[in-house]
């Protein structure tokens, strides 16, 4: 028995070591090939325009990116293909808050321990937005015209049980009264039809909805935030205004990108690499603050705990406020 368990634990070794070996020589060479990234929203996002302009600095190193929409489900239908896919550093996705609260509240097979960090891309704040001939003109109107219409107000929302429609349930809970959140499978959707007039509201990043701001088709009355954003500094945050859309702890929307598990780590360390170097690159920095979202340099394990610690939060959070919904 002795010799047996020492062969093979010399079997076990030789063997890890050939995997070693291999992972080491895929990434001399990596990458090789295209690398597609996923992003499980519609074209025309704040995620898929993320997405696009990382696509277009990585070919100017000489990467190839091909930016791959699989919209539904609030994100976790692209993400499971992400999930599923060949562990070789060839398919990643762009993950978001939507993914980690699905994942929080059970409303999906996906697990966070099925993907490797590699780098956070933005985080956004978020927005209460209305058509450009609304009625309201404030957070203070908007109140009165809820309370006068309980029930019939619609606010629209990338996804289901995501942060935007945790923060429209709050909306109405702040104000005492229904409204009817309409999901969508992602944010261009949403903006084409409250420019339309077809919803009385939204709730969307700064990213998704600065077109249509400056073009006066929807009018923007306030920052899911403790802070107004630097680039909207007339939007008041719910704050001041005397609103708490914050009774369980401060909530924020962000990106991420991740890879399957099991990819090699030589792998992740090189995707960390590339793709982080493209992310805090001028050109994204400044293109994604001027839409109103933040940048900064989270990568591997820090953002893997970054993402544990936000999908905690967003379990307790999203029990307590779909729990108390109207």
């Amino acid at each position: 028995m002795k010799v047996f368990k020492t062969v093979f634990s010399a079997m076990v070794a030789s063997t890890l070591g050939v995997f070693a070996a291999f992972g080491s020589a895929m990434a001399a060479d990596f990458p090789a090939r295209e690398i597609k990234l996923v992003v499980p929203w519609n074209v025309g996002g704040s995620n898929d325009i993320s997405a696009r302009l990382i696509s277009k600095i990585m070919a100017d190193e000489g990467i190839t990116v091909v930016v791959d929409n699989v919209a539904g489900a609030t994100g976790t239908i692209g993400m499971t293909k992400v999930a599923n896919a060949e562990p070789d550093g060839y398919t990643i996705g762009m993950g978001t808050s939507s993914t980690m609260a699905m994942i929080a509240q059970g409303l999906t097979p996906l697990k966070n321990e099925q993907f490797s960090p590699i780098a956070r891309v933005t985080t956004d704040q978020l927005l209460l937005l209305v058509p450009k001939d609304s009625p309201t003109k404030d957070l203070n109107s908007f109140e009165a015209m809820v309370k006068k219409k309980p029930g019939k107000i619609s606010i629209g929302t990338p996804g289901s049980n995501n942060l935007n429609h945790i923060f429209a349930v709050m909306t109405g809970n702040v104000v005492n009264s229904e409204i009817i959140t309409v999901p969508y499978t992602g944010g261009a959707k949403v903006i084409i039809d409250l420019a339309g007039k077809q919803l009385d509201a939204a709730v969307l990043k700064p990213s998704e909805s600065k077109a249509q701001i400056d073009s006066n088709m929807v009018m923007p009355l306030g920052v899911f935030a403790n802070e107004r954003i630097k680039s909207m500094p007339n939007v008041p945050t719910f704050k001041e205004k005397g609103y708490n859309v914050f009774p369980y702890g401060p909530l924020v929307q962000m990106a991420y990108l991740v890879a399957p598990a099991k990819t090699p780590p030589e792998i992740q360390e090189k995707l960390i690499a590339i793709f982080n170097k493209a992310i805090q690159d001028p050109r994204f920095k400044a293109a994604s603050e001027d839409g109103g979202a933040r940048v900064d340099s989270l990568t591997g394990k820090a953002l893997g705990a970054e993402i544990t610690a936000v999908t905690n939060t967003l379990a307790e959070v999203g029990k307590k406020v779909f729990s108390e919904k109207k």
